[in-house]
């Protein structure tokens, strides 16, 4: 009796496991080594966008203008990136690898974002009656900026026959902020065919 009911729970074992689906393998690559599985958006494309971009804007007139009227380097804020593409981007990457590019380059001066000066705020508020007085940062010290830094990334899609194009588009503007004149515009683009035998998009 009691083999008839082990020979079908070693059967059914042989089943399940006979249908289990194949391990996964995990290799490391370099952190910078391009990989596009998808054709979406990507690091790659983040990093590769947001260098050429800083590269762009910190050739432009509008930088010797700036340090020959006021004889300093330009303070600049990066803004807000919109997501204008038919894919969810999550733009906070992006806006980090042009913060980074701006700030290495040495050429400007660089401010925090809203959030994080609010943050800063609330920290020097409670700095006011919680610190020790020789320590106290004070009120009303930030430093403006100068120029802000915002865009959007777009995209346009083509497909047909298990074959489709995606084509990104990067637009940039630095604006002053005091007069609202909009000193640079910037726009880098990225292709991408993306071909899938066998498989309706």
């Amino acid at each position: 009796m009691r083999i008839l009911t082990v020979v079908p729970l070693i059967t059914l074992a042989i089943i399940i496991g006979g249908c289990a689906t194949p391990s996964r393998t995990v290799q490391r690559t370099a952190a910078d080594e391009q990989i596009d599985l998808s054709g979406r958006w990507n690091d790659t494309d983040s990093r590769l966008v947001a260098e050429e971009m800083v590269d762009d804007v910190l050739r432009r007139p509008w930088l010797g203008r700036f340090e020959s009227s006021e004889n300093r380097a330009p303070v600049v804020i990066v803004g807000e990136v919109r997501n204008l593409s038919s894919e969810h981007i999550d733009t906070t990457p992006f806006i980090r690898d042009i913060e980074r590019e701006l700030i290495n380059s040495g050429m400007v001066r660089f401010v925090a974002g809203d959030r994080v000066r609010e943050q800063l705020r609330s920290e020097r508020m409670d700095q006011q009656t919680q610190a020790r007085e020789e320590t106290v940062s004070r009120l009303g010290a930030e430093t403006g900026a100068d120029f802000m830094l915002s865009g959007t990334i777009s995209s346009t899609t083509d497909a047909i026959d298990g074959l489709r194009a995606v084509a990104y588009s990067v637009n940039m503007d630095l604006i002053n902020i005091e007069s609202a004149e909009i000193v640079w515009i910037g726009n880098k683009e990225i292709k991408k065919l993306i071909e899938q035998r066998r498989s309706r998009w």
